[in-house]
């Protein structure tokens, strides 16, 4: 099975890392292609796979097409190479906004489509990838799919229609996160730790709250109950936290998120 990327940019580099790690495939059974030189010999370098700066190669000889360029320039990308796509082919597409219909129209005839949704934390191996299909794809390649995206973290299956709230609250949330952990890491600075210790607490302390959400299986009201005392110093920052509005904040955001996406 040989496994085409178009673009190689971070999300497809932690794609092909991932694959690889897991021995889900082979360096000779990848094949990507990249705007750049610079991006090409160091996809090369790095995970040694065969390299081409055409698109239409690449959709040529890959079995699975992975379409991991950004959304404005996806439909250049499909109207160059939608010549050697056939029903023998699987199309993956990580592209935010663009719908399955989308993307059919675009070809402009019957195409076995994957539609994912990764997000960056699958550069350590812990993503979190949405993942629907269209009438043609059958079990066996939803199967192969899934293990695909597996390989960097937890891929989920879901109707279409939920997949604007994926890029929300899988996508696009580590951005968020990550100014959490640097807020945090701020005010740790504040009380006089240094810095790059500040960042560990931090980070450690949210990766072990997500864990234990995921592990315990508790709700995650349930689990801030646990940490805040009668009395104590943890309850003293949640009521500031529930006086400058951080739920309805956060909610706000992952609204603007899957507004914009719909826009895409």
């Amino acid at each position: 099975m040989k496994i085409g990327f178009i673009g190689l940019g971070n999300m497809a580099k932690a794609m092909i890392g991932g694959m690889l790690q897991n021995e889900m495939v082979q360096p000779d059974d990848i094949i990507g292609s990249a705007k750049t030189e610079t991006t090409r010999q160091k996809v090369r370098t790095e995970y040694g796979i065969k390299i081409s700066k055409n698109n239409v190669d690449v959709a040529k000889e890959a079995d699975i097409i992975v379409l991991a360029v950004k959304p404005q320039f996806l439909q250049g990308v499909i109207e160059e190479i939608r010549d050697e796509v056939s029903l023998s082919k699987l199309v993956l597409s990580i592209a935010a906004g663009k719908s399955i219909v989308w993307l059919e129209e675009t070809f402009g005839k019957t195409v076995r489509l994957v539609r994912c949704m990764p997000n960056t934390p699958a550069l350590v191996g812990a993503g979190c990838t949405g993942v629907c299909v269209n009438m043609r794809v059958n079990q066996e390649q939803i199967d192969y799919s899934m293990k695909l995206m597996e390989s960097f973290g937890k891929a989920i299956l879901v109707p279409e229609c939920l997949m604007d709230a994926v890029g929300a609250v899988s996508g696009s949330s580590p951005a968020y996160v990550f100014m959490f952990i640097e807020a945090m890491a701020d005010a740790a600075v504040a009380a006089g730790m240094p810095r790059a210790q500040a960042y560990e607490f931090a980070a450690q302390a949210v990766y072990g709250s997500a864990k234990l959400v995921l592990e315990s299986g508790k709700h995650p009201g349930e689990l801030k109950d646990m940490v805040c005392s009668p009395g104590g110093t943890t309850i003293q920052g949640v009521r500031v936290l529930e006086e400058r509005g951080m739920r309805g904040a956060v909610i706000d955001a992952l609204t603007a998120t899957v507004e914009q996406s719909r826009k895409l």
